[in-house]
């Protein structure tokens, strides 16, 4: 009997370790890029890891306002394209699962297997004549073909289509059209507050995916007042007498901050779907 808990003690010791030792290797990627923001070409030259701070912080600020790096205008472009194509994305992607789970129509399995074969196809096959048809409709340096694609989502109407088979039940549909409620009343106001940890976990990879997208933003946005800040950050690396890396690091940072944000925002929704999902009825 000893024996046992001296070997659950044990257990739990190295289930700590590992637990930690896995924690401190996802933050320190981060750590070092925060730190290597307050250090100076020189240094990060030198030393590529360094775990505390240095006093270069004011002068990689001032490189990146003399290189026309705006953060407050490049976090604007970055939150209304990443805003706007999350929201488009894990509602309309919400609404297409709901219709493939609530309602049984003809060509609802066919349908559905077009969506998963739509996910082979890779986004840089289709982005020459995207960009053809953007050109010709004078949509340019605008922000909505960086928005309204995301409408079109195969893998989120995947993930939503398999919660809601495993959480939606037809009855509670089926109570709310005898109550007399609309459609679209019954998704807005019982379908979504069912789904709240799906579109949570899917919108901070929506979030994410968007922010940090570079390919279709370099391509359509040439105008400086509307780029994005991973364009912004790409173009600190244009000179080519001397790159500044203390600089860099600075604007990857500022970068990466919102996407910490957002998750801690949403992390809570994803816990209490974890938690929903093993309670069965």
């Amino acid at each position: 009997m000893k024996m046992n808990r001296t070997s659950q003690i044990v257990l739990k010791i190295v289930k700590y370790i590992v637990c930690i030792t896995l924690a401190v290797l996802s933050i320190l990627p981060f750590w070092i890029m925060i730190m290597n923001a307050t250090r100076s070409t020189f240094e990060i030259q030198q030393h590529a890891i360094s775990l505390l701070p240095s006093k270069f912080l004011a002068s990689n600020w001032a490189v990146l306002e003399g290189k026309t790096f705006d953060p407050i205008k490049g976090f604007i472009n970055s939150v209304i394209i990443s805003t706007g194509s999350t929201a488009c994305a894990v509602y309309f992607s919400s609404l297409t699962a709901y219709a493939l789970v609530a309602y049984n129509w003809r060509l609802r399995q066919p349908f559905f297997t077009f969506i998963l074969a739509v996910m082979m196809i890779p986004a840089q096959v289709t982005s020459i004549g995207f960009y053809q048809f953007i050109y010709k409709i004078h949509m340019t340096n605008n922000f909505l073909p960086l928005i309204l694609p995301s409408i079109a989502a195969p893998a989120m109407v995947f993930f939503m289509r398999q919660y809601l088979m495993a959480s939606l039940s037809i009855d509670i549909v089926n109570s709310g059209r005898i109550d007399g409620a609309g459609e679209f009343n019954i998704f807005n106001r019982i379908i979504i507050p069912i789904m709240k940890p799906a579109i949570a976990t899917q919108a901070i990879f929506a979030f994410v995916g968007s922010w940090n997208n570079l390919f279709m933003p370099l391509i359509l946005l040439t105008n400086n007042d509307k780029y994005t800040m991973p364009i912004m950050v790409s173009l600190l690396r244009g000179d080519i007498y001397k790159t500044e890396f203390g600089s860099i690091y600075l604007g990857l940072t500022l970068t990466v901050l919102p996407l910490f944000i957002v998750y801690f925002l949403l992390s809570k929704y994803i816990i209490a779907g974890v938690a929903l999902g093993g309670v069965k009825e």
